[in-house]
């Protein structure tokens, strides 16, 4: 039986109020997935040295000794996993979005069978999720567009009466990272403020464009009232970054688990899909017995909503949901859990963003 979370909130009173509180191109090929990869590697010694955390008791650079197993997640939980379920359907320019089509249409003209592309993650795609979540008892994170939860309103309301977070995830689909910063503040305050207004429920987390934001944005979230972002693919655990002395919570998101960056329709695999989620959950639950770890798994509404990919998922679900010490968590509830317990959380103390490349403060 896998852990009861639906609770999990209220066990933590305060956490907020102490914390003061063209896109289908990149990964699109193999072979631009593994030109990612080499260049990973390539950088990996660079980047990890932009990382300044604080010295651990056993000799880590990460204030997060190896502990008790109890005390990783809720319950003695072994491992935790996490689903975004992006809500982007009606938040795409009209004209001009990326989608399965790979010869760009005139600048300009609406491109029709790709608006339709994204119609189907409202329509179909986010409604089949929604079914396959309450078949296996589990809640997840839905970050929304504004613009796309306008359009179908009922539907967002309905994510949020069946348990599970409304996060924000802009205006509208397009970048804000190239904005002045109280422009992109703006681009991020119209989306909470949409999103509060049809679902009744206060965004807390932020995921950006393709994880882009301006060097400012931890800063300008923690001005908002968020507690967490998600756009980091640098760690299988959360982690805190002190922001002008106080702590604000990265749940990592991921590119190499998630459908429109390594498993989009172009050369598209389920049984390869459905070993991939297997093997990722295989390893991290083994790794679970000794530290803190996390899986997280990326779908959209218009990818992996389709029904052949659902199978796969509630295949994988069935799986995973057969061990009897995995918390599957929405994202909030996992922020206020590492906020709860900083003792066992790796703490970051990073330079300015511009500086060392990584989210960390502005200056």
């Amino acid at each position: 039986m896998k852990k009861n979370t639906e609770h999990f909130i209220d066990d933590v009173p305060n956490i907020l109020e102490q914390s003061s509180s063209s896109r289908r191109t990149f990964l699109a090929r193999a072979g631009g997935a593994a030109g990612v990869l080499a260049a990973g590697a390539m950088l990996n010694t660079r980047m990890a040295a932009a990382d300044s955390p604080k010295p651990g008791p056993s000799g880590s650079n990460a204030e997060s000794p190896m502990k008790s197993g109890k005390e990783f997640w809720p319950n003695g939980a072994r491992l935790a996993v996490s689903i975004s379920l992006m809500f982007e359907g009606g938040g795409q320019p009209i004209s001009g979005a990326g989608g399965p089509i790979s010869e760009p249409i005139d600048k300009g003209i609406p491109d029709l069978p790709t608006n339709a592309f994204f119609a189907y993650g409202y329509y179909e795609g986010i409604p089949r999720a929604l079914n396959l979540f309450d078949k296996h008892k589990i809640k997840v994170s839905s970050f929304m567009i504004g613009k796309a939860i306008e359009q179908a309103p009922d539907l967002a309301q309905e994510i949020v009466r069946r348990g599970h977070e409304a996060a924000a995830h802009g205006r509208i689909w397009s970048n804000s990272y190239n904005l002045p910063r109280d422009q992109e503040k703006r681009f991020i305050a119209d989306c909470v403020e949409t999103i509060h207004r049809i679902t009744g429920q206060q965004p807390i987390g932020w995921n950006a464009y393709w994880m882009r934001s301006s060097v400012h944005i931890l800063e300008t979230l923690q001005e908002l009232g968020f507690i967490y972002q998600i756009d980091e693919p640098s760690h299988d655990e959360p982690f805190i970054i002190p922001v002008k002395g106080k702590d604000f919570v990265t749940v990592p998101y991921t590119f190499h688990m998630n459908d429109i960056s390594s498993f989009p329709f172009e050369h598209y695999n389920p049984m390869a899909y459905e070993q991939a989620l297997k093997d990722e959950f295989d390893q991290l639950y083994e790794e679970g017995a000794t530290r803190r770890r996390l899986m997280l798994i990326g779908m959209h509404d218009r990818i992996n909503g389709h029904a052949n990919r659902v199978r796969v998922l509630d295949r994988f679900l069935t799986y995973a949901t057969s061990k009897g010490d995995v918390w599957f968590a929405r994202k909030d509830e996992i922020a206020k859990w590492v906020l709860a317990h900083r003792n066992s959380t790796p703490i970051l103390q990073r330079g300015p963003a511009s500086v060392t490349g990584l989210p960390g403060s502005s200056a």
